[in-house]
């Protein structure tokens, strides 16, 4: 029997819960990796032990995504918000414009933030109906002399999500798949760049990976702070300054789980499973309320309220008692939000929905 068999079902949106036996590899190496006496966080970048990870979890992460040649992948410290001021300095000359599809909290502060720099523009905007269906972008909707192409594919905080990938031909299509990434099969030529924080489906907080097609980097011509570079970090083969090791290491562990899991196309099936699990259920309920779209629907967080929103409290409680963790919703957002990243089980969702059952009887 696993002595980890008694953790809970952790919810969170993020950091979020890693796979068992990620967990388990980890702790077993933890305080002597391969033989060496030490933990590969107590090895230097430059050795042979951690260039050994960092050259794994690269090639890993190419082949679950099946990422082409003339793409760039790189590891950066740092969260997914590093790349709302990154994006617009590397990929945008003095002037230039891109365009935005505001869908939530999160695109709107990216593009708030490449405002500070560039002229970007708005070409549609989901407040009106407080975010809860995404668009049909497509490249009628395009400015002229856009640069790219900016969108959040799944939305974290809403519970909301591209059901398909929007085909923009007439500028490069950027992605904050951050929430998302490597929980559906997409094609990566679709896109310019994506980028991603770790801390939903990849590894631990404090990395973010970006995928970035070749010819764009250093595109604005511009002078950019070295460790936002992604020309300078490129060739530095993400070691221009020591990066976060541990997290990548933890993130090479989460690849290899994945692959022998049977890839993105096997875990993709589990997601939409899950999903479809707790959907289900507050689709034949008045006691709670999916305030998403089904079209729109994220496979990723599912959020949802309780009719009595003064019952939200006591639910919380109820569901932290049973081993049920992080199910408050956003602050800025409130409700509640079950996150049911890659390593989230189905049987987490399972005891989840019967919890929703027993505590909409009780009350």
């Amino acid at each position: 029997m696993s002595k980890f068999e008694r953790r809970i079902y952790n919810f969170c949106a993020g950091p979020a819960m890693l796979p068992t036996p990620v967990m388990e590899k980890a702790a077993s190496e933890f305080l002597n990796y391969r033989g060496s006496g030490m933990s590969i966080m107590e090895d230097s970048h430059r050795g042979k032990l951690f260039e050994e990870v960092l050259d794994t979890s690269l090639s890993l992460i190419r082949e679950l995504l099946s990422i082409p040649e003339n793409y760039e992948i790189m590891f950066l410290s740092g969260g997914a918000s590093l790349h709302f001021s990154a994006l617009p300095l590397n990929l945008l000359k003095e002037g230039e414009s891109a365009d935005f599809a505001v869908t939530g909290i999160w695109a709107k502060k990216a593009m708030e933030e490449a405002l500070r720099f560039n002229p970007v523009k708005k070409i549609y905007d989901g407040e009106d109906h407080k975010y809860t269906e995404t668009p049909e972008l497509n490249d009628s909707m395009v400015n002229p002399g856009a640069a790219y192409v900016y969108i959040t594919s799944n939305n974290t905080l809403l519970g909301t999500r591209y059901a398909n990938i929007p085909d923009i031909t007439k500028a490069p299509l950027i992605a904050d798949m951050t929430s998302e990434i490597l929980s559906r099969k997409i094609d990566v030529s679709k896109f310019g760049a994506i980028f991603a924080g770790a801390q939903k489906n990849i590894g631990p907080s404090g990395l973010s990976v970006l995928i970035i097609r070749k010819d764009l980097l250093g595109r604005s011509g511009r002078t950019v702070p070295i460790l936002m570079d992604y020309a300078l970090t490129a060739k530095n083969k993400s070691m221009y300054n020591t990066p976060p090791t541990y997290s990548i290491y933890m993130s090479k562990l989460v690849f290899e789980w994945l692959k022998d899991l049977g890839g993105v196309e096997k875990i993709e099936k589990i997601n939409e499973e899950k999903a479809k699990i707790l959907y289900d259920y507050l689709d034949t309920t008045s006691f709670y309320n999916a305030p998403v779209k089904p079209n729109s629907r994220s496979v990723m967080n599912v959020v949802f309220t309780l009719q009595d929103k003064n019952l939200e409290s006591k639910f919380l409680a109820g569901a932290e008692e049973r081993g049920l963790h992080g199910l408050e919703g956003h602050r800025l957002v409130g409700g509640l939000r079950a996150s049911i990243y890659n390593s989230m089980p189905k049987e987490g969702v399972i005891a989840l929905v019967e919890y929703m059952k027993e505590f909409e009887k009780k009350v």
